[in-house]
């Protein structure tokens, strides 16, 4: 085996995390989709792969190829001859199943089939996912080894998914099921969000140079139009990088004002 496929050329450095599920590719066809498989995993946190009866037979190459990285997982990867064997010691085995089948087991989405799996592993349980051959997907008989089945709810009209986007939604599931990322930051990097004090600040710059120029002239309106400056200003969050850009634009608007001999109600 040449030294990329081994890992040791410095492919990402990546390990399990915690009691995360195995991934259990039955009959997998093609080395690139166990590759891909393997990459998909590495996003969301999964590392163990077990592989019963891959077609072209194990290691291949081409796998490591496509992992982009992720060839820790396809070192540590093992081989099976069947399902029993590859399930032998999990307590908890879930099975992908894109199509309706002639069997009464519980279904669940990919996201409620993540969290029935986290609450399972956070009881020290070992779990699995199971998914099919590429073309025809597991068999009934293959079914009859998991506990539940897992159908992603995705247009009716077109449901057809590769290896690699099967796993790879899985593997999103199990990774947000404890994400405690916000779903929604404001990206400021070198800056801050502007306090009230600074856009106070800029306000009063900008009100006092409406005022000069004479476009608040007109008093009745005067207190409702600053209020919608305002207004304006705090419907976002205004970082004050930006308030010290806009300083600079009501300066140089004043200054060329002036410089043009146009200030005041001119």
């Amino acid at each position: 085996m040449e030294a990329r496929m081994t890992g040791r050329d410095g492919g990402a450095d990546i390990g399990p995390i915690g009691n995360s599920p195995v991934v259990i590719l039955v009959r997998p066809q093609m080395a690139e989709n166990i590759g891909t498989t393997a990459r998909a995993m590495a996003n969301g946190g999964l590392f163990h792969l077990r592989l019963v009866a891959p077609r072209d037979g194990w290691p291949l190459e081409r796998a490591w190829r496509a992992a982009s990285g992720a060839d820790r997982i396809l070192d540590a990867a093992t081989v099976h001859e069947t399902v029993d064997d590859a399930v032998a010691d999990l307590h908890h085995v879930l099975a992908t199943c894109p199509r309706p089948r002639h069997i009464v087991k519980t279904v669940l989405t990919a996201r409620g089939g993540a969290a029935e799996l986290r609450q399972m592993s956070s009881r020290g349980l070992r779990t699995g996912l199971m998914f099919g051959p590429e073309r025809a997907g597991l068999d009934n008989e293959d079914m009859a080894r998991a506990d539940a089945l897992i159908r992603y709810p995705l247009n009716p009209a077109f449901m057809s998914l590769n290896l690699a986007q099967a796993v790879m939604i899985m593997a999103y599931e199990w990774w947000m099921a404890e994400d405690t990322t916000p779903p929604r930051t404001l990206m400021t990097n070198e800056t801050h969000v502007a306090t009230k004090g600074e856009l106070d600040n800029f306000m009063r710059n900008l009100v006092g140079q409406l005022d000069e120029c004479g476009f608040l002239r007109n008093e009745q309106k005067r207190p409702g139009m600053v209020r919608n400056l305002r207004h304006f200003f705090t419907r976002g969050e205004v970082t004050e990088q930006e308030l010290r850009t806009l300083h600079g634009v009501v300066t140089e608007l004043a200054r060329g004002r002036k410089a043009r001999g146009t200030g005041g109600e001119g």
